[in-house]
């Protein structure tokens, strides 16, 4: 499985486009991409790093916030001018459809009824996994000011969690228990705002879950921006896994 980070920063990070994965399957034949979270700037990120933008076959919007779903307009609208025909799914919780929609009819009025291609909305909740595109899904709630809900995707030769946004739950420690990777929000140094990680949480998370590698994302602008080398250095000294602070357009292959 391979994981490219098209982006890593927060909403309002002027430098760094909002967080986002793109996931490929281990599947030679037809390799599967898969595009987790796509806010604001991400389908423009999308663009820049996808091997085969026309390829994606599925978005993950793992909570409503603008940081992580607004940028599904544009994706949509970009589509339909490149004249894609080939399905598209979007999962996420109970609702994902009234809430695309409606940011597409925001953004675009009248456009959705000209998108030539079908799109398939797949409501998700916490037990009931899927399976789809070589890949197995399942889900925990994480705690956020938003319902938010974690993301573990297993392939065939690894497995990855996915935050969204979010300090770490039981449920979320007991789904992403043995993963090769975990992708968590890191808001702060230290608790700054209700419902967002910490740098010490996320590594307190990845001893808890005996992860390989940990990925630190959605960190403050200023904080990115005036401790980014103490944070590395912090994970640098850091044994028995992996932790860096990823840059966009990195990447990472699990699973061997």
């Amino acid at each position: 499985m391979k994981v490219i980070f098209t982006g890593v920063g927060e909403a309002f990070d002027e430098n760094l486009p909002n967080t986002s994965l793109l996931v490929l399957s281990d599947n030679q034949i037809k390799k599967r991409q898969v595009l987790l979270d796509c806010g604001f700037t991400a389908a423009h990120t999308f663009w820049q790093t996808s091997p085969d933008p026309m390829g994606l076959d599925a978005v993950w919007i793992s909570h409503f916030h603008g940081d992580h779903f607004f940028g599904l307009p544009l994706l949509l609208l970009r589509f339909w001018e490149e004249k894609r025909t080939r399905s598209l799914t979007i999962i996420g919780q109970p609702g994902v459809a009234d809430k695309v929609l409606g940011a597409m009819e925001l953004a675009y009025p009248g456009f959705y009824a000209k998108v030539a291609f079908r799109i398939d909305f797949v409501e998700v909740r916490p037990g009931r996994d899927l399976d789809l595109f070589d890949l197995h899904w399942s889900f925990a709630p994480n705690r956020h000011s938003k319902p938010c809900l974690g993301l573990r995707l297993d392939g065939k030769k690894g497995a990855l969690y996915y935050s969204g946004d979010g300090r770490p739950s039981e449920e979320t420690a007991t789904l992403a228990m043995g993963c090769d990777l975990v992708v968590h929000e890191a808001f702060g140094l230290e608790p700054i705002i209700d419902g967002h990680g910490t740098v010490d949480g996320c590594i307190d998370f990845v001893r808890k879950t005996r992860t390989k590698h940990l990925a630190l994302v959605h960190m403050n602008r200023q904080i990115r921006k005036m401790h980014a080398e103490t944070v590395r250095r912090r994970l640098d000294a850091l044994e028995n896994f992996h932790a860096f602070l990823p840059e966009p357009g990195e990447t990472l292959i699990i699973g061997g």
